[in-house]
């Protein structure tokens, strides 16, 4: 038996603004395409492991997608109310994923658990 899709949802500001739909429609078509099939995976809950992605702790994980340009996009999601919040999307410069990218997805993932 087929297991239910998890709805992906993006995180909303307290404006209305959806950061990381404004910011894949920044990106080539084939990227959005990439990412968009990256993040079916933890729609369905599969396992999201390395190379897809990790946790992160508290809830939060990056999903990972290689991009037609030879760079790395992250994604980070949360799980909430039985959907998967899109929190935050960035392109990896360096081996690591910057810090104030990861302190900017927990920020807005906590205020998606207090809405």
């Amino acid at each position: 038996m087929a297991q239910p899709k998890t709805p992906l949802v993006f995180f909303k500001t307290d404006a209305g603004g959806e950061p990381v739909r404004e910011w894949l429609k920044r990106l080539e078509k084939a990227d959005r395409q990439a990412i968009g099939l990256d993040l079916q995976r933890p729609q369905f809950r599969r396992p999201a492991g390395i190379p897809l992605g990790r946790p992160l702790g508290q809830g939060l994980f990056e999903v990972r997608t290689n991009l037609t340009s030879n760079q790395i996009a992250r994604v980070f999601v949360c799980h909430h109310d039985g959907e998967l919040v899109a929190l935050h999307g960035c392109i990896k410069k360096t081996r690591r994923t910057p810090r104030d990218d990861r302190e900017l997805a927990r920020k807005n993932m906590k205020k998606v658990e207090q809405s």
